[in-house]
């Protein structure tokens, strides 16, 4: 079983940063993909970022893209969004997602906002 826990969002000023971590508990992170994703008031929950644990790939959305870094710690429970540049509209809910073997694992959720 995975548990997850994202900390790290709040209300920052456009052009700011913020990094958010996911955090397993139980099983660790190797070998599975870890990505996240952001849903916005009256919008659907939209892909932000990704990472295989295991071949250590990156995939991001172009709206984030060149802005927003994806990492893992050693450890194999923590992964990081490192946030740079950011815009109102990149104002969401962020969630962290664990995927293997068919098996996804959502957190709760932690809240961003960009003011103007």
């Amino acid at each position: 079983q995975v548990q997850l826990v994202e900390s790290g969002g709040g209300l920052v000023q456009a052009g700011g940063s913020l990094r958010l971590s996911c955090t397993t508990s139980g099983r660790t992170f190797r070998n599975y993909a870890v990505g996240w994703f952001r849903q916005a008031p009256g919008k659907e929950r939209e892909f932000v970022a990704a990472i295989n644990w295991s071949s250590g790939n990156v995939d991001y959305a172009d709206s984030v893209n060149g802005r927003f870094t994806i990492s893992r710690d050693n450890t194999g429970n923590t992964v990081y969004l490192w946030m740079h540049s950011l815009k109102p509209e990149d104002t969401a809910v962020y969630y962290c997602r664990a995927v293997r073997r068919g098996m996804v694992y959502w957190g709760q959720g932690t809240q961003v906002t960009v003011s103007s």
